[in-house]
């Protein structure tokens, strides 16, 4: 995954590129929250995935929740940008890309270390935006 390429063709603030680079190191940054059972590198895969699909976005923060399996990892991811709050639900799974690509193992199951080591992040089944987004509302506290 190069996601020094991905972090240069994004818009997102050069605070939240310094989180993603943390993330990457660390398994902790600022401007990520990650929630479920979500192991780093899958995190790092939705990033992936949300910097190359909406690269026109200047992300500022971003919540990634999911529930990692042995072949998949599926959820939600939240980012904040631009004043708006944007929705995306996910399935990344290396077994769908297998089957996809016809590719099996010598047990004659689909060859899901093939298609992560070869497609990387690019293994989402699944990515779909939420109809409804919301705007933050910057300022005092609106009245009730």
């Amino acid at each position: 995954m190069d996601l020094d390429n991905l972090l240069a063709g994004s818009r997102a603030t050069e605070e939240f590129k310094d989180s993603v680079r943390q993330y990457s190191t660390t398994g902790k940054a600022p401007l990520l929250e990650v929630g479920g059972f979500s192991p780093p590198v899958k995190v790092l895969r939705v990033l992936a995935q949300l910097l190359e699909s909406e690269s026109g976005l200047c992300l500022e923060r971003v919540r990634v929740s999911g529930n990692s399996g042995c072949s998949d990892y599926r959820g939600m991811v939240e980012a904040h940008a631009d004043g708006v709050v944007r929705q995306w639900s996910f399935v990344w799974c290396c077994k769908w890309r297998a089957i996809e690509q016809g590719w099996v193992d010598c047990f004659g199951l689909p060859d899901q270390i093939r298609a992560a080591r070869e497609f990387g992040y690019r293994c989402f089944e699944t990515w779909a935006e939420a109809p409804a987004s919301r705007t933050l509302h910057k300022g005092p506290p609106l009245p009730a």
